[in-house]
């Protein structure tokens, strides 16, 4: 019995309030993504899954690692949190992926109670890519705001660019593009 990539994300979205800390949901013109982050903002460490489909048949999985903790970007409270990224991706003939390097912030501001700003970039360098891929620069800014205590709505950036191996040199963003979304926390 084979199920397909679609039908497994959906699944697993579907059963991901029994044991996710939060979900995320984005749309930008030419894709959908969805994320699962397993532990919760005051969890010293995150675990998360994705999985992107881009238009074209191009599907883009990641599994993320973190260490996170609280610290201020000035006197505005921060989230920050070092650690990798995993991904993979499959299009038509070409596949690869990468394990990147980097980490993100959500900068809260007090002075507007649900506003943030979240930034994040992970870099794989050559040695750290496999398949078609030599490198891989994945680069997401996102502004937030909670409408109420368990769900905020967002819009942002993502960009996710791979660099391709011999014979077929030059580089591809797998992702790019203004997005939009919603995020649930549990």
């Amino acid at each position: 019995m084979r199920i397909s990539r679609v039908s497994l994300m959906a699944l697993t979205l579907a059963a991901a309030p029994a044991f996710a800390g939060d979900v995320d949901l984005s749309l930008t013109n030419d894709s959908v993504k969805g994320q699962v982050n397993f532990l919760g903002n005051n969890s010293d460490t995150q675990l998360g899954a994705g999985y992107t489909y881009h238009e074209g048949s191009r599907h883009i999985m990641n599994v993320d690692f973190h260490a996170q903790g609280r610290t201020a970007l000035g006197n505005l409270p921060t989230t920050a949190g070092i650690g990798v990224r995993g991904i993979g991706w499959d299009d038509d003939s070409l596949d690869g992926g990468a394990l990147g390097i980097g980490g993100f912030a959500t900068v809260n501001v007090p002075r507007v109670p649900g506003l943030s700003f979240t930034g994040g970039l992970h870099y794989a360098p050559d040695i750290l890519a496999f398949g078609d891929s030599e490198d891989m620069t994945s680069v997401e800014l996102r502004g937030s705001y909670r409408v109420i205590r368990n769900a905020e709505v967002f819009a942002g950036y993502r960009y996710l660019n791979t660099d391709l191996d011999a014979p077929f040199r030059g580089d591809i963003n797998l992702d790019e593009g203004v997005m939009a979304g919603i995020k649930i926390y549990y």
